[in-house]
């Protein structure tokens, strides 16, 4: 039964406003102390109710702890839309004492202020405010001096229950939709003349399948001159009865962000020319206005799947005619038709839209993990339903609707519906003077009009106009000069045309856009929790194991411990008496008695005895608990002496044991050090490699494990040789030893992933990919590869993050490496400066001529004259003008500072930077060099048409370029994956790299794709890819190198002789040599060329020595007949490697000719003990043997 209930409707949550109190209120006489005051509560169109009036003077504050409340309904999806995006507006009313005969009590309204119910929206259920009251024009308070303390309201609102639910909060989001600027309008609007309202429109999604145009009406058209504040405060999307200054969002300001941290358009280095003009000079469409718009859950799965399936989403923009002022007339309703009169436009053309653009809005940012904000110049195209369609794959715009709906909030803002005032002729004359001293207040105040989407009482008006949008004609709702097409039409073929909006294409107009998320749809894994996730796969191992504790191990530990103390004790004697025991040969008892007493004496007095026996202490305390299991108190005194007696025997006992085995007669001889360390054994490995023998390889791979298992890179570096050779499971085993030994090992992260691709396990791949990000953040190569994973597993919204994060590092890369070559041509030239100064002053006797000119010229700073220049450009001349031109005093002590460089910079009129050469040691002498003008009216001229200065453009020196990359994201990945053999991955970036605008068919192209031909033993192709770089740079000495290596391994020796000559040759060497000089050598040999072979080893052995190369060299002197060189070489080759026997062969020959028969004999055993498979060497062996008569110990 309880199946069949239907669900509870959770009834209507009341929301009460309360405003506790108001401080440093000013009245309309100066002479009162006190001001009667009242507050009127308002939301949206509705009056929530006045408070009553309470007298507030400068010492007491206004008490007025009045509530007033709103119902929220859950029924209506709207409802937490509406209270997100509308304030409550509060308004201070001055009440007036009553004169005789007076009916009704005058009003004087004070201020206004604006209460933001987001933080009920946010679940928070009580919210305290202390807001400003900002004056209204013609207010008393508008008279207030700035030190004066300003008047506030503290405002406290709260709710029983939470508005939002957790699993509303969970499933649900806020979006915040910021619409700032226009910026390069088309040149025909015009600050002058007709003037007309301008809109911008988008779609927003209600629930899963109904969508809602949210309209910003009221952009205002500005001149260039009138420049913007730096910090600009956000406008209410609808502030209802809210005027002046209250119109603003408490603490809500407009972010700047670098234009390289944008998501839109025009972020390029040509396109930042191009946006400093028009947004320092030209006129703009100004709103600076925020929206917020609640989103259920269904809501934010259909946002999430239309970003998905086409990330653009379309921002439109249009013109529209001003309504009628209604002056004259009484307050109408909002759709009735206007009367003909004074300022009223015609019904038909109030909702006429012209200049009809849009902007797609790459969206797509916002289904990247943990992205909540997307924020840029998106660029303005022209609209047509055929390019809306394309881009966005809808069918119609919203043009024709959000005309109407501009129209009804441009007319309800005209009507300025406000607090009702007393009656009284006085105050309508005022409030008329008021209107006519402040005509410029009102049109700021028209032009902070509010921008908003149709509100709860204007739906079923939509639903009418939607519903006669469908039956009207079109064609009276656009211009003559827009014509548009629609999809399904027969004309389809026909390319529709938009005369107007092409004019933003013109003008290269764009909109500064920004949708800002309460959460981000795609959460991102913190790094704390990939660090748990990496760990569950692969357990951190500990650096040492685990010690077991036992009987024996505490017997062991307490040897340990003698050995130790009696090596100290042996230390401190031969310290003492060292230099008796060299010279003494016989000693007496009693000598031998007093060396005794005096180091005992010496370990007592200098504490060392107290520290030995602390030393010992604690393997004594693990004997008595682990042996004698001996762990509470003795209670028997008898007892305890037993104890300690048994005890005192048995490890005196031990300790002459550990002593026997400690102690000889003759010290013992250190064990030798290693001749090899592990860098060398990774040489000898690599050389293994390259050769064809994984064995042998495998031998140094394993060797340098076993020397010390805890380091990383020996795991790693093993576990890239089993990638090459194709054991994917080995290569599994060692990457995951190298994250278990350090969690943070990015390499060991990252081809962990690769693996984890490789064997289809994609969750752990992209786990570990992750895991390298947040190690390094500003690792390159981490964020590359992440872009590779996202790719291979079809993820484009996710490699196109990768890639845009990677190519930001790159970009920032060069910028430091330049900033960092910079400073130090600087510290150099400073040092040369500085050297040269003190020369000349030892020349000059001690006293030296000012330099002052010859070190910072003269800065000419030519204006054009005033009658040449635009007035939009004025100020900003003079102020440019004034902010470059140095003044004497500041020039002559930027003398010391700078010396030869003078940097002027300027972030929003440019850059320029001017390097002065060597001037002449006497004379003032101005640089022809000298430091251009940013402001862009110098190159080419005002927005107004000044025509360009020839002197000015004469002295302009080139701008400064900004730093490429020396390489693309992609071949840095590249150069790194062909090190550790991972081929899938790397011919995926070479395939980037081939369609990046950095890369294409260029010599590091070709050469990274024939090494991968050559790792996968595809050498046709790897040849066919040589050739091609050859054609890009013939010089290129790894081009050579490879080749060489190509002809090596199908056996064209005579190609690969001369291939490897050459690359000998050059005076840059290639970026692998060691394997050029070994098998050019063995060419040389096998073409019996011995002198040159054994110079190609020598040059091998200086570089790198081995086993292999000395054993080259060998060779060599051996059949030159150079048998005490050879033996020397041989022996080398011998302590690094005394387990070759071609080694072992050579030296057996080399012993025969020189008639050592033992030795000969020892190493022919050695040759075949370790199966010398040279039948060529072996043959010769036995003939040398038959010829000398020995050398055999078989006969």
């Amino acid at each position: 039964m309880g199946d069949s209930e239907p669900p509870s409707i959770r009834p209507p949550e009341t929301i009460t406003i309360t405003v506790l109190r108001a401080r440093n209120l000013k009245g309309s006489s100066a002479k009162a102390d006190a001001v009667n005051a009242m507050v009127k509560v308002e939301f949206g169109e509705r009056s929530l109710g006045e408070s009553p009036k309470v007298d507030c003077t400068a010492e007491t504050p206004a008490e007025f702890n009045y509530n007033a409340t709103m119902s929220c309904t859950y029924d209506d999806p709207t409802a937490l839309d509406e209270i997100a995006h509308k304030p409550v507006v509060l308004t201070v009313i001055e009440v007036l004492p009553k004169e005789k005969k007076q009916k009704e009590e005058k009003t004087v309204l004070l201020g206004q202020c604006t209460v933001d119910m987001l933080p009920l929206v946010k679940g928070e259920t009580k919210h305290r405010h202390t807001l400003i009251v900002n004056p209204l024009p013609g207010s008393p308070m508008e008279t207030l001096p700035p030190d004066a303390p300003r008047p506030e309201v503290d405002v406290l609102l709260s709710v029983n229950e939470p508005l939002v639910d957790n699993s509303q909060m969970n499933a649900g989001n806020l979006m915040t939709i910021t619409v700032e600027s226009l910026f390069s309008p088309p040149e025909s609007w015009s600050v002058t003349g007709t003037q007309y309202a301008y809109a911008a429109a988008l779609p927003v999604p209600v629930n899963a399948e109904k969508e809602t145009p949210i309209v910003f009406a009221n952009g205002m058209l500005k001149p260039g001159i009138d420049k913007e504040v730096p910090n600009k405060q956000k406008k209410w999307a609808v502030p209802a009865t809210a005027q002046g200054n209250a119109i603003y969002i408490p603490d809500q300001f407009i972010a700047q962000d670098a234009i390289e941290d944008e998501d839109g358009d025009f972020r390029g280095k040509d396109d930042r020319e191009h946006r400093t003009i028009a947004e320092q000079e030209k006129n703009r469409c100004t709103w600076n206005t925020e929206r917020r718009s609640y989103l259920e859950g269904s809501a934010v799965k259909s946002f999430q799947d239309k970003i998905a399936k086409c990330r653009y989403w379309p921002l439109e923009v249009m013109r529209l005619p001003q309504p009628a002022s209604g002056k004259g007339k009484k307050k109408q309703d909002d759709h009735a038709d206007t009367k003909k009169g004074s300022g009223a436009v015609n019904k038909d053309d109030e909702g006429a839209v012209s200049f009809h653009g849009v902007a797609f809005v790459n969206l797509a940012p916002l289904l990247y993990p943990g992205v909540k904000r997307i924020r840029g110049a998106y660029k303005i195209h022209s609209y047509t339903d055929q390019a809306l369609a394309e881009k966005t794959k809808r069918k119609m715009g919203l043009g024709e609707e959000a005309a109407r709906i501009a129209n009804n909030i441009l007319n309800r803002s005209s009507a300025s519906p406000g607090p009702k005032k007393g009656a009284g002729g006085k105050d309508d004359k005022k409030e008329k003077d008021v209107k006519k001293g402040h005509s410029r207040q009102d049109d700021s105040r028209r032009s902070n009009s509010i921008a908003q989407t149709h509100d709860t009482e204007d739906h079923d008006t939509h639903a009418k106009d939607h519903h006669d949008h469908k039956k009207g004609d079109k064609s009276s709702m656009i211009t003559s000069q827009t014509i548009k097409s629609d999809a399904g039409s027969e004309h389809e073929a026909q390319a529709p045309v938009n005369l107007e909006g092409q004019q933003y294409v013109d003008s290269k107009s764009y909109i500064m856009f920004e949708i800002r998320l309460e959460k981000p749809l795609i959460p991102k894994r913190p790094p704390e929790e990939l660090a748990r996730r990496v760990a569950e796969y692969i357990p951190p191992r500990p650096l040492f194991p685990k010690r077991t504790d036992g009987a024996q191990r505490a017997v062991e530990d307490f040897h340990t411990q003698v050995s130790s103390v009696a090596g100290l004790v042996l230390d401190e004697f031969r310290d003492m008496f060292g230099d008796e025991l060299r010279t003494d040969e016989n000693i007496t008892q009693e000598a031998m008695e007093s060396r005794r007493q005096k180091l005992i004496y010496e370990l007592n007095a200098s504490g060392k005895y107290f520290a030995f026996k602390e030393q010992l202490k604690h393997s004594v305390v693990k004997i008595v608990r682990e042996k004698y299991l001996k762990t509470t108190n003795f209670e028997d005194r008898q007892e305890l002496q037993t104890f300690l007696s048994e005890l005192y025997v048995y490890l005196i006992d031990q300790m002459h044991e550990s002593l026997t085995k400690t102690l000889a007669l003759e010290d013992q001889a250190p064990v030798p050090a290693p001749l090899t360390d592990s860098a060398q054994l990774k040489h000898f490995a690599r050389e293994a490699e390259v050769n064809g023998n994984f064995e042998l390889a495998t031998k140094y791979y394993q060797e340098r494990i076993a020397r010390d298992r805890n380091d990383p890179s020996h795991w790693f570096d093993y576990g890239t040789f089993c990638l090459y050779i194709n054991d994917i499971t080995k290569a599994e085993e060692c990457f995951k030893e190298t994250v278990a030994i350090d969690q943070k090992h990015l390499h060991g992260l990252l081809l962990y992933g690769v693996v984890c691709t490789l064997q289809e396990k994609h969750e752990a791949a992209e786990t570990f990919f992750e895991a390298a990000t947040c190690v390094q953040p500003k690792s390159i190569l981490a964020w590359t590869m992440l872009g590779l994973f996202y790719d291979a597993v079809q993820n484009e919204i996710g490699a196109e993050m990768a890639y845009i994060e990677a190519n930001k590092l790159n970009q920032q890369a060069a910028v430091n490496m330049a900033r960092a070559l910079r400073e130090e041509e600087l510290a150099k030239q400073r040092v040369e400066h500085s050297e040269s100064e003190a020369s000349h002053k030892d020349d000059q006797g001690g006293l030296a001529p000012p330099t002052s000119n010859t070190l910072v010229p003269d800065i000419k700073q030519p204006t054009p004259p005033s009658s040449e220049r635009g007035q939009g450009s004025a100020r900003s001349s003079e102020k440019m003008s004034s902010a470059r031109r140095p003044s004497a005093s500041k020039r002559s002590s930027a003398v010391s500072e700078r010396l030869e460089y003078q940097i002027i910079e300027g972030e929003e009129e440019g850059v320029a930077i001017s390097v002065l050469s060597e001037k002449p040691p006497s004379g003032r002498n101005k640089s022809d060099s000298n430091l251009s003008r940013p402001s862009s009216e110098y190159r080419r001229g005002s927005a107004r048409g000044t025509p360009q200065l020839e002197e000015a453009s004469e002295e302009t020196p080139p701008r400064e370029p900004t730093p490429v990359p020396t390489s693309s994201i992609y071949m840095q990945a590249i150069d790194w994956l062909l090190e550790v053999k991972a081929v899938p991955f790397t011919e995926r970036a070479l395939g980037h790299e081939l369609l990046s605008p950095m890369g294409g068919l260029t010599a590091h192209y070709h050469i990274a794709l024939a090494r991968v031909k050559l790792q996968k033993s595809e050498l046709k192709e790897a040849e066919e890819s040589l050739n091609e770089a050859l054609q890009f740079d013939y010089q290129n000495p790894d081009v050579w190198a490879l080749m060489g290596h190509v002809m090596y391994l199908i056996n064209d020796t005579t190609e690969a002789k001369g291939c490897y000559e050459r690359t000998i040759d050059f005076v840059a060497d290639a970026s692998e040599m060691h394997s050029v000089y070994l098998r050019l050598g063995s060419i040389y040999l096998r073409d019996e060329k011995f002198q040159e072979a054994k110079n190609t080893f020598l040059m091998a052995c200086k570089r790198s020595p081995s086993c292999v190369s000395w054993l080259g060299v060998g060779m060599a002197c051996y059949r030159l007949g150079e048998l005490s060189e050879a033996e020397d070489a041989l022996s080398e080759a011998n302590i690094l490697n005394n387990s070759d026997p071609e080694v072992w062969g050579y030296l057996s020959l080399v012993c025969l000719k020189t008639g050592r028969q033992l030795e000969a004999e020892q190493a022919y055993k050695y040759a075949i003990k370790v199966n010398l498979e040279d039948t060529d060497l072996l043959d010769e062996i036995i003939k040398t043997q038959k010829e000398v008569g020995f050398g055999n110990p078989q006969f």
